[in-house]
């Protein structure tokens, strides 16, 4: 029963939801591709051994694959999953037929193809924020102080119950939430926050000490806080719906907000404002799954979109085996006016997948040590 339960409610659930952003992401990739006059041969979910398929009118074989931890569309002429083209057998082929390969369209083709990916999951993330935002609305509160934490950055900063935040660096704000959002990602990072006072504004600088919260399923998270709390009252508690073009302008934010979010994490890693043990893996990706799962549908649909930005960001890395990777390769081929040699190409792609591979281990080893812990 315990296996069952865990299968039930982390793996299945994951599993749904890593496949859906998948097959968005390939299928970006299959569309734009189809349309740039390229083969494709291949249209995987899953990686390994083939376990179900079929090959349509047009040649491509279409496969749900063993290890369900990705996906792949596969070109005509491509070497393998990465899209690294096969030399040998390209040389071989007609002009006509080389024209179908990805390495042999034209490179403003090669280059949509491959941003088409990214570019799919950031789009579903707008139009799954969308949908949640047009049909269930959201709570909002106004950012108004109602207590301040003692020894808290607001407290030392000079913050008072009854002050109304209006900006953050210079940056306006109209809810509570955009000031938990704003500051949750600079921890030790100076901010200015602007208040209104009995009417007039007043700049207090201050810093968001780096603080471990327990969210409700007990995972432990970093974030800056800043020690200032709202309140029904004071921060005027309401429930907002949106027309159908405003709940798209606010699908935009939203994604626009984790894009952002993302960035600043990458970067308080690189200054060390946080510690690298919150880069989680596959095993927390499915442990979250299930923990949305128990909340409802429409809990589990947001975090889809989370990741589907999240996956998106990830294939943009400049790193090859990577999309990111094959778009500087065609940065480079537009400068230089020719693409890199292939010995070159083939050191790069190697080190690419070292540090891919890196990567996963390393957030594996993270997933591991926080079940453990």
């Amino acid at each position: 029963m315990a296996i069952f339960g865990f299968l039930t409610g982390y793996i299945i659930p994951f599993i749904l939801v890593l496949s859906l952003l998948v097959f968005v992401h390939e299928m970006g990739h299959y569309l734009v591709g189809r349309w740039s006059g390229i083969r494709v041969t291949a249209f995987s979910i899953g990686f390994g051994p083939e376990l179900v398929g079929f090959t349509d009118s047009h040649g491509t074989r279409w496969k749900l694959s063993l290890v369900p931890l990705g996906g792949y569309v596969k070109f005509f002429g491509d070497e393998d999953a990465s899209s690294r083209p096969d030399e040998q057998s390209i040389s071989s082929l007609s002009p006509a037929e080389r024209a179908q390969t990805l390495a042999g369209a034209a490179l403003w083709k090669r280059a949509a193809t491959v941003a088409a990916g990214p570019i799919a999951n950031f789009i579903l993330a707008i139009a799954i924020f969308a949908v949640l935002f047009g049909v269930y609305g959201r709570m909002i509160s106004d950012p108004v102080v109602a207590e301040v934490r003692p020894d808290s950055a607001a407290s030392q900063a000079g913050v008072l119950p009854g002050d109304r935040l209006v900006a953050l660096d210079g940056e306006a704000i109209r809810t509570f939430d955009d000031v938990r959002r704003y500051v949750s990602i600079r921890p030790e990072t100076p901010i200015v926050v602007t208040v209104e006072r009995n009417g007039q504004p007043l700049d207090l600088p201050m810093v968001p000490k780096r603080s471990e919260i327990t969210d409700q399923f007990g995972n432990k998270v970093e974030m800056g806080l800043i020690g200032i709390v709202t309140n029904e009252q004071s921060g005027n508690f309401r429930h907002v719906t949106y027309s159908p073009l405003e709940a798209v302008g606010e699908g935009v934010s939203e994604t626009g907000h984790i894009i952002t979010g993302t960035f600043h994490y990458i970067g308080n890693l690189l200054t060390g404002r946080m510690k690298a043990d919150q880069l989680g893996g596959p095993v927390r990706v499915a442990q979250a799954s299930g923990q949305m799962a128990t909340l409802g549908l429409s809990a589990v649909i947001q975090l889809a979109a989370v990741l589907s930005v999240s996956i998106g960001l990830l294939n943009l890395m400049p790193v090859p085996v990577l999309d990111g990777g094959h778009l500087v390769f065609y940065a480079i081929e537009a400068i230089r006016g020719k693409p890199l040699g292939a010995g070159a190409q083939e050191v790069a792609f190697r080190i690419g997948l070292a540090m891919v591979l890196s990567l996963m281990v390393f957030a594996t080893w993270n997933d591991i040590s926080n079940l453990i812990g």
